[in-house]
């Protein structure tokens, strides 16, 4: 039998099921893809079921809050991000890869990876905030529509992540 743990999918397939998961998202939902509004949709979910009154009465908040009928888990990203947390897990199960590890150089720490991890995911979503949206909401959704701001995208993503891999490089190779 064959070492399943190596396979990937082939990339340009893995490209046409994103675009295909695109065109549906847009005709079955009218929105393209995204995580950050997943995210936002929880802390705003929470925030209401901690502390109803002051969601109803915060800014941020009572756009979303309109109340006990109020549910703003109820939104298509909501499930995407479900079905992708689901899909990775059959994906990897079925791929042979499937096991609890943390991912990093063996120059550094676990603590250190973890920390690492932490304040990336802070920084992400204060981004996400401040720009109104994640990478892959601007990028894929962006260019999907042919807009300008997501080719722009495209190209300060990945040129700031070439430039910034530079000064991160000892620690993963």
């Amino acid at each position: 039998m064959s070492d399943r743990s190596k396979k990937y999918m082939n990339p340009y397939l893995a490209g046409f099921i994103i675009g295909v998961a695109m065109i549906l998202a847009y005709l079955t939902s009218a929105e393209g893809l995204g995580s950050s509004g997943a995210f936002k949709s929880v802390v705003i979910s929470a925030t209401n079921a901690v502390a109803p009154e002051y969601a109803q009465n915060a800014t941020y908040f009572k756009s979303r809050v309109k109340g006990p009928e109020s549910r703003p888990l109820k939104t298509w990203l909501v499930f995407e991000m479900l079905g992708v947390m689901v899909g990775g897990i059959i994906s990897a199960s079925v791929a042979g890869r499937m096991k609890l590890t943390i991912g990093k150089s063996p120059k550094i720490t676990n603590k250190t990876r973890l920390i690492a991890a932490l304040i990336g995911g802070i920084l992400w979503g204060v981004g996400t905030q401040l720009g109104r949206g994640c990478t892959s909401g601007l990028i894929m959704s962006g260019m999907a529509v042919n807009s300008l701001s997501g080719y722009i995208g495209l190209i300060a993503v990945f040129g700031g992540g070439y430039a910034i891999a530079w000064f991160f490089r000892k620690l993963w190779i």
